[in-house]
């Protein structure tokens, strides 16, 4: 078996098209079932393979072995401080793209044209639908207010997700304003920070607190769980703003690899991902927000309500992630 055949044999080919038919590789860190539907619609359109292959850890590390020989096309991966670290390898090459630039928002974008933002999930409040009262969840900065002291819950300081949480507070604030917040939202913690974004939930649910971070997607995931099910329906989300912005949001993105042998048909997937008919696909399966504006959600993540994105360029969170792990762990936050 050859090393191509080798790589992408764990996922099947979507649609089986003649010897040297059009084909586009991707690598990506999210489960297939989350990407396959908008792949099998796109080559469905287009007659071009897609060969699918999950690296759930060591991405990174597959793309530099691999160098010029790399088989693959394209990289999908979720969170900025991924995406940065993927350009921060210099596996990837700029598109230029005038479809791209149109339909993705600059702050979900890079800069010099490396990654482009697919979906976007937003960090927000889960909030006890019995214990916190319409209008009493605020701003992220309120979240250190004497009326939360133990009542709130937070997966590990540490994680990605809290991490560029706080890179959008020092962001806004400044290094020395965001360790107080940081501080401050320790304080009011109702235990230990620890498990994932649903166990905050699933604490909610439990009465041991009254509020969460968590992202907005978890909320799908949970209502298709039956033994899940429960701790969703005790909750409702909430959009928190930043005082001076809006609400922090994250990204699930594409980029090029420098290898890239299918570059054109690689492009070609990269516009349909960006269409109204992918981003409504993609966005319905993932419980996330379509980056394209006017692009329709799902009937569920409609049903949340409307908010307004921070516009905070993603990019530039990426780099104050050192300066947040530094707070974290100054302000002791995971002991």
């Amino acid at each position: 078996m050859s090393f191509r055949s080798a790589l992408f044999a764990s996922v099947a080919v979507l649609v089986a098209l003649p010897a040297l038919a059009e084909e586009v590789n991707v690598y990506t860190s999210r489960q297939a079932f989350l990407i396959e539907p908008v792949l099998e619609a796109f080559t469905k359109e287009t007659g071009i393979t897609v060969n699918l292959a999950h690296i759930d850890k060591g991405l990174v590390e597959r793309l530099k072995s691999e160098g010029s020989r790399s088989p693959a096309d394209l990289v999908m991966t979720v969170d900025i401080a991924n995406l940065q670290q993927i350009v921060d390898a210099d596996v990837l090459q700029p598109v230029d793209n005038a479809v791209l630039k149109a339909a993705v928002p600059e702050s979900m974008r890079s800069p010099d044209d490396l990654w482009f933002a697919l979906t976007s999930r937003a960090r927000v409040v889960y909030a006890s639908k019995d214990r916190v009262a319409d209008g009493e969840v605020t701003t992220y900065e309120d979240l250190t207010s004497d009326k939360w002291k133990g009542r709130i819950c937070t997966r590990p300081g540490v994680h990605d997700y809290n991490l560029a949480l706080l890179a959008a507070v020092i962001a806004h604030h400044g290094e020395q304003e965001a360790k107080e917040w940081a501080a401050g939202l320790r304080a009011n913690l109702a235990k230990k920070p620890e498990g994932n974004d649903r166990g905050q939930v699933k604490s909610i649910w439990a009465d041991e607190c009254d509020i969460s971070l968590t992202n907005t997607y978890y909320m799908g995931a949970m209502l298709a769980d039956p033994e899940q099910k429960a701790w969703a329906e005790s909750v409702r989300i909430i959009f928190p703003k930043f005082e001076d912005g809006g609400t922090h949001v994250n990204v699930s993105g594409i980029a090029m690899t420098k290898a890239a042998p299918n570059k054109d048909a690689a492009i070609k997937l990269m516009e349909y991902l960006v269409s109204p008919e992918a981003q409504a696909i993609y966005a319905e399966v993932n419980h996330e927000f379509p980056v394209l504006e006017g692009a329709k959600r799902s009937d569920l993540v409609a049903s949340w309500g409307d908010f307004t994105p921070d516009t905070l360029n993603l990019t530039e969170l990426a780099k104050l992630r050192p300066a947040a792990l530094r707070i974290m762990e100054e302000v002791g936050y995971d002991n």
